[in-house]
């Protein structure tokens, strides 16, 4: 099974939400549909960014670290990589 680290972006309020899943598209329905609790108030959200892990030990390890650097360097410069590509 493959798992996937995302980046989900508020079209409400412009925040930021990372999360894990194996199946993309169907979490962010789940969050667009205010099943998750965390992002129920900041919809809609829309995915700005993903990767693929083999693991879900991987995966959970990216997600930490990702989350760690939450408003650093690391994840403005993800950010800003994804923003200058659809920009």
């Amino acid at each position: 099974m493959t798992y996937y680290v995302y980046i989900l972006k508020s079209l409400n309020d412009n925040g930021y939400y990372i999360g894990m899943t194996t199946n993309v598209m169907l979490r962010l329905q789940q969050h667009n549909d205010g099943i998750v609790r965390s992002t129920k108030c900041r919809r809609p959200m829309a995915v700005i960014y993903s990767e693929i892990f083999p693991t879900k030990k991987q995966a959970l390890l990216r997600e930490r670290f990702l989350k760690k650097q939450k408003g650093g360097d690391v994840f403005k410069r993800i950010i800003g990589e994804v923003n200058y590509i659809a920009g």
